[in-house]
């Protein structure tokens, strides 16, 4: 529901029509029915059995990006829930030694689960604290993500030779095909909220690698962005896909 979200906020962005924050709206308004966990922030799925990393992110992401949307008697609302959000992500331990997220949080402790790293869980967290920093006029919270990237990718963490790498062999599955360009796009929205060059030299690098050494027979872009995987689905197209678009607006 969170990614549903976000894409209504970009199709608001786009077009200006309401309809589609207000569609946002509606379903970050759903999604606060999830946040009853035991140890705060919102459960995973309506089953409330699991607290992932991911689903908090991005409820982080979009409550900031509607408080940046919506006017006066709305944005206090989606700021509260915001800041709520992130001092639960900070407080729960999820983001480990390596300033990288792990999978969730265990339901037991309410610390982090140590469970794998996966590259999409470094993207959301990024968007929305970008976002916050603009909803507070607060440049801590930048100070926070870029570190996470520096983390991340220009230190090799979920790189290889500055291409982003899932911690895990080709062949991926149809879902961590995908993951690569959720990571993508958060930066994206970080890079546009406060520009860095190694950010812009990371997305064209990447989109060169995946143009460049990626693309099969058919023209469909495979799992790996450094190439040397015929494993190629929607999925690995589409995380291709976003990389080249983020090079395209640096």
């Amino acid at each position: 529901m969170g990614w549903w979200a976000q894409g209504w906020i970009a199709a608001y962005d786009l077009t200006g029509d309401s309809k589609y924050l207000d569609t946002a709206k509606d379903l970050f308004e759903d999604m606060t029915g999830g946040y009853h966990t035991p140890c705060g922030g919102i459960f995973w799925s309506k089953a409330a059995d699991n607290i992932a990393a991911i689903a908090n992110e991005l409820f982080l992401s979009v409550a900031a990006h509607l408080a940046n949307r919506v006017g006066d008697g709305e944005k206090e609302n989606y700021k509260n829930w915001a800041h709520q959000e992130w001092d639960f992500i900070w407080s729960s331990g999820v983001i480990n030694g390596d300033n990288l997220i792990n999978d969730g949080v265990d339901m037991g402790t309410c610390k982090n689960n140590g469970k794998p790293i996966y590259t999409y869980n470094q993207g959301p967290v990024l968007a929305g604290l970008s976002e916050l920093a603009k909803t507070f006029s607060d440049g801590g919270f930048i100070d926070v993500s870029v570190p996470s990237y520096h983390s991340c990718c220009a230190l090799s963490k979920l790189t290889e030779d500055n291409i982003l790498n899932e911690q895990f062999p080709s062949p991926l599955d149809e879902q961590g095909s995908m993951f690569k360009g959720g990571f993508i796009s958060g930066l994206l929205t970080l890079h546009a909220n406060e520009p860095q060059q190694q950010f812009a030299d990371f997305f064209k690098q990447n989109a060169d690698s995946v143009w460049n050494n990626t693309r099969n027979g058919d023209g469909v872009i495979t799992d790996l962005f450094q190439g040397g995987s015929t494993n190629a689905n929607a999925a690995s197209h589409a995380s291709g896909i976003d990389v080249l678009l983020a090079a395209s607006k640096v």
